[in-house]
């Protein structure tokens, strides 16, 4: 029986890696003045965080973004991004997983300042502090539009997972 467990644990996270790039792929907007996007990456972190906890929302969270990058040629915000998704689904998952519906809003809230934050850091080194701010208001959207789609999916796919 923990051998089931054990391979469990290793294939939903990739299973929604997998499924959170492919749908952020085919919802990119290039942003030209920071040479960043916006996507629905952040969907699939906050659902895999709320439905799996800080572990999963981790995981998915920095490689899916990492991914992202990669195959959309972002290559400069790779790690930045391991980094800022990584911890926007290990923030999210840590105060989200099986909370109440409040406390889930409010790891979103923080998990999507964690992001925003993040780029903004991210913006600021690779390139300067005004595209750091232009950032700001369409990492702000990328983030509640994620928060928007994965909260009610997120509440109605909970009683079917079985973990």
């Amino acid at each position: 029986m923990q051998t089931n467990r054990s391979v469990r644990q290793l294939i939903i996270p990739a299973m929604f890696v997998a499924a959170t790039v492919v749908i952020s792929r085919f919802f990119i907007i290039p942003v030209p003045m920071t040479h960043g996007n916006v996507n629905l990456c952040d969907a699939g972190i906050f659902m895999a965080a709320l439905l799996f906890g800080r572990r999963d929302g981790l995981i998915v969270g920095g490689l899916s973004g990492f991914l992202l990058d990669l195959i959309s040629g972002y290559s400069q915000y790779m790690l930045f991004s391991l980094v800022v998704h990584g911890l926007e689904g290990l923030i999210a998952g840590w105060l989200g997983y099986q909370a109440t519906r409040k406390m889930q809003f409010f790891a979103l809230f923080i998990g999507i300042i964690v992001m925003v934050g993040g780029y903004f850091i991210s913006d600021t080194i690779l390139y300067s502090l005004t595209p750091g701010l232009l950032g700001v208001p369409m990492n702000l959207l990328q983030g509640l539009v994620g928060a928007v789609i994965a909260w009610p999916l997120s509440i109605r796919l909970r009683k079917y997972i079985n973990r």
